[in-house]
């Protein structure tokens, strides 16, 4: 089939099914805005410009969403019309001005800095033509980097949307769980695997639609405490309740929520691949458990900090029902000798780690934790480990 921009018949089919969409709900109070076109992202004047980022004038674009204004007008004078531009939202050549008086302008943010120079463009844009400024899409990058984008944009008044609530993945606030025989999909089509029967990959993709279900998904509450709290404050607060006491253990991947310098510290915590010249970078190599820049694998089910480097360190929370003093374990596995440090409210004791490739106690004894409240540090010294738990003896 001929894309939109090749066929004068879809533009007009898209022309008539915005005026039905305005007219079912011209009157509904509970519909925001129509966002007309989502992502053009379409070279008119050089075809190899797929995305459309050089586009100077993008004609066929403004024509368009001023033939679907003016179709929605025709039955709906109420609801905003929201203008996207070119290249993901982000090429306003030849657009402006606004042809309507009840719009707003949408653009889209990915994988760039945080810095006010990201933005300006919209707030002079927004300044010229007294227009709304809407960041209509904006997601997939650590929780560092949510909290950075939404502080920035709210600094900024800019009312913002997320993409996605849910997908396969850890960085969401909703990860949905990835079949057996989906998965099998996705290796076929990967070179991977054999291809699945019909009647597999038939189950494999109802497996995925049951596990979309909004209780059958993995809630990240890391991620929503990134989008929400951290953008307000630098305090941490406990991931899960930590108890010291003879026999229990904390898992390395269970730190404390919050920012990066406050509740860990991590060199490398969010990718910035569109500002660095195409350079990826990953925060979470491990890719589950945690959105933060923290290292996190997975091994027969069970979760660990990795890649756990000189200098970087994690925090956490932890009560205590009496002041007492505790020997104290790490499970680490490290390749090269080393040294880690264990802060206990600011209290250091510093032990050697000698070079073993398998999971091994590094024992700190004598270390005092008071009643109530005690906020305890892990620091690398020097090295490179593994980091799986905690274990009070």
């Amino acid at each position: 089939m001929p894309s939109l921009w090749q066929s004068e018949a879809n533009q007009k089919k898209m022309i008539a099914l915005w005026r039905t969409l305005a007219e079912r709900y011209a009157s509904n109070p509970w519909i925001g805005a129509y966002d007309i076109i989502n992502e053009p992202n379409w070279g008119f004047e050089k075809p190899e410009d797929k995305n459309g980022c050089a586009e100077l004038t993008n004609i066929p674009l403004k024509k368009l969403m001023v033939d679907i204004t003016n179709s929605i007008r025709e039955v709906d004078a109420n609801h905003i019309i929201i203008m996207e531009g070119n290249c993901w939202g982000n090429n306003y050549n030849g657009v402006f001005p606004p042809w309507d008086k009840n719009t707003a302008i949408s653009f889209h943010k990915y994988w760039n800095y945080n810095d006010q120079a990201s933005i300006q463009k919209f707030i002079d844009i927004r300044k010229q033509y007294n227009t709304p400024v809407w960041l209509g899409e904006s997601g997939e990058n650590s929780n560092l980097w949510f909290r950075d984008a939404i502080r920035l944009m709210e600094k900024n008044e800019i009312g913002w949307a997320w993409w996605p609530l849910k997908k396969l993945g850890f960085n969401n606030p909703l990860e949905v769980k990835t079949p057996a025989g989906y998965q099998k999909i996705l290796n076929y089509w990967d070179n991977k695997g054999e291809k699945p029967s019909t009647d597999e990959a038939y189950q494999g993709l109802m497996e995925l639609a049951i596990n979309l279900k909004f209780e059958n998904c993995i809630y990240h509450k890391d991620v929503v405490d990134a989008m929400f709290r951290q953008t307000r404050t630098n305090e941490t607060v406990p991931f899960k309740k930590h108890l010291a006491k003879s026999g229990a253990s904390i898992l390395a991947v269970d730190y404390d929520m919050g920012r990066n310098g406050f509740a860990y510290f991590d060199k490398d915590t969010a990718n910035y691949w569109v500002a660095n010249g195409g350079k990826h970078s990953s925060w979470n190599q491990g890719r589950t458990y945690r959105n933060d820049g923290v290292d996190i694998s997975r091994q027969d089910g069970q979760v660990y900090v990795d890649h756990f480097e000189s200098g970087e360190w994690l925090q956490y929370t932890i009560s205590s029902p009496q002041g007492k003093k505790f020997n104290l374990s790490l499970l680490l596995k490290n390749k090269v000798d080393g040294k880690i440090i264990f802060e206990c409210n600011g209290k250091k004791h510093e032990a050697d780690a000698k070079s073993n490739d398998l999971w091994h106690e590094v024992v700190i004894k004598d270390v005092s934790v008071g009643k109530g409240k005690n906020v305890v540090r892990i620091k690398v010294s020097t090295g490179d480990f593994n980091f799986k738990s905690i274990h009070f003896k």
